[in-house]
């Protein structure tokens, strides 16, 4: 099945296009003696029990890869934090079988470099798809353009910052003769690289509504898949989002909807409250309701 099928049908089966983000912060979780890699694991293991009882399913999954490799101590021989996303990954296999999960590493180099993050992301950690920064341009991207894989491309990203070099306006790579946005450059190449290679998509961000309904209606008509994060704790709204996909008449069923602190840990700082999981479950069936399909 082509990282699009998989897209189209995970939406179909649950019902939505919600990507939820697995950032864990260790001082938020309930307190525990336990180790690291059994504190995440048992704890993403009571979430995800939880969410297949009341009938809960995201259409993908992201596990950062940076929170799960600072838990590790390699020159000590401890490996808690990969060993924990290790566990994680075969929970998300037998709680929610056919859901995409999409590792975000934004790993971005040439040659063999590249190739060798395409696959740690691919045959390492056996994921679906794989963020990408590609400010080092074809040589850096193509690598990671494996059969029925999707590969999101850094397009015009959430954080505040964003505008510092994605908003410059530049000599387009593809029409030269034209000045356009950094974001729309990108936008074009990411659809000449998607034509020959099916499966690559771009990272939009949530905060930025006016570039997020310009990307979109360019990629309208492209089978281009969009992740979309900064809906949450960054402020984005899906309701919004949901909105100018409509507008821009872009097939939603390929688009996911990341949000990750506001869903795994929405009280963000201090201790877990007592009612932790409930918390957890009312905040993934609000989001799961303002972006089905």
């Amino acid at each position: 099945m082509s990282y699009i099928d998989k897209l189209r049908e995970s939406a179909k089966a649950s019902g939505n296009i919600i990507c939820m983000g697995l950032d864990p912060v260790i001082s938020v979780l309930p307190a525990s003696e336990a180790p690291v890699r059994e504190r995440l694991s048992s704890y993403f293991a009571e979430i995800f029990h939880r969410m297949r009882l009341e009938g809960l399913s995201p259409a993908a999954f992201k596990p950062n890869i940076g929170y799960y490799a600072v838990l590790d101590n390699p020159r000590e021989e401890d490996f808690q934090g990969s060993l924990a996303l290790a566990d994680i990954l075969d929970l998300i296999e037998n709680f929610f079988p056919g859901v995409t999960v999409i590792l975000d590493s934004k790993r971005g180099d040439i040659a063999r470099s590249s190739g060798n993050y395409a696959e740690e992301a691919f045959n390492v950690w056996k994921t679906d798809a794989v963020t990408v920064s590609p400010y080092m341009g074809t040589d850096s991207v193509m690598p990671f353009a494996f059969e029925d894989k999707g590969v999101y491309i850094l397009n015009r990203t959430s954080n505040p910052g964003a505008v510092d070099l994605q908003n410059v306006v530049t000599i387009d790579a593809v029409d030269e003769k034209e000045l356009y946005p950094m974001y729309i450059s990108v936008a074009h190449r990411i659809s000449r690289w998607a034509s020959e290679h099916p499966g690559i998509g771009a990272v939009v961000g949530a905060t930025s509504m006016k570039e997020l309904g310009e990307i979109a209606a360019y990629y309208s008509d492209r089978d281009i898949p969009m992740l979309i994060p900064g809906v949450g704790s960054q402020g984005g709204s899906a309701t919004d989002v949901m909105a100018a996909l409509k507008a821009a008449e872009y097939p939603a069923e390929l688009a996911r909807i990341n949000s990750s602190s506001g869903l795994t840990h929405p009280w963000k700082k201090g201790g877990a409250p007592d009612d932790w999981l409930d918390m957890v479950i009312r905040a993934i069936r609000a989001l799961v309701a303002e972006a089905a399909v």
